[in-house]
Parts: structure tokens; C-alpha cells; sequence
């Protein structure tokens, strides 16, 4: 074995291919157990009591910030294909890969519902 040489360490091959799917599809499952407890446990959290609120359009905008920071949290940072840095997401590319309504909207079909409309 020569002294500087560790490439008896790397994977090649087969084995390495299957190893980069399970990988990434452990990341998958990961994201969505993640997102389903954000929908589980922090919606609920959020939304309690909301039938009541009158929000300003101040507390909407609040409450869209908490969400997108949320989700920018989950969903982490991308590579910018052009210059190769990494970037957070913008909020149509987190609207896109968080495909349920935002919180607001949520807020305002819930109070719809209560009133019996």
C-alpha cells in the first residue's frame, strides 16, 4: 500500500451508484417527514383560535415571512447554475416546491367556514 494513496477508501462503481440513490432518496423522505410535521404540529399551533382574528394586513404579511423562513429552513439553500454560488430560494420557487396554500389563505377559508359562507 503506498503512503499517500487512499483511493482504497472511496467506492467505484456499482456500489457507489446504488449508495448515491439511497442517499438521495433518504434526503427525500427526510423532507417530506419534515414537512408533514410542519403541517402537523406548527400549523396547528399558528392557526388556533383564527375563526376569531381579524388580521391587519400587517400580521398577513408577518405570517407569510414566518412561513417562507420556515420552508427556507427545510428546503435549504440551491447552486445557482450560472455562476455556481450558493443562494437562498425565492418565494416562487418555495411556492413551487411547497405546493399546499399559503398560510393566509388558509386563515381566511377557515374564517369563511366558521361564518357559514
Amino acid at each position: 500500500m503506498k503512503s499517500g494513496n487512499l483511493n482504497f477508501l472511496e467506492p467505484c462503481g456499482p456500489l457507489q451508484a446504488r449508495n448515491e440513490t439511497a442517499f438521495y432518496i433518504i434526503i427525500i423522505i427526510i423532507i417530506i417527514i419534515i414537512i408533514i410535521i410542519i403541517i402537523i404540529i406548527i400549523m396547528c399551533v399558528v392557526l388556533y383560535g383564527c375563526e376569531t382574528w381579524s388580521p391587519i394586513l400587517r400580521e398577513e404579511r408577518r405570517l407569510k415571512v414566518f412561513e417562507n423562513r420556515v420552508l427556507r429552513r427545510i428546503f435549504g439553500p440551491r447552486r445557482d447554475e450560472v455562476t455556481g454560488e450558493w443562494r437562498k430560494l425565492h418565494n416562487e420557487e418555495l411556492n413551487d416546491l411547497y405546493c399546499s396554500p399559503n398560510i393566509v389563505r388558509v386563515i381566511k377559508s377557515i374564517r369563511m367556514r366558521g361564518r357559514g359562507m
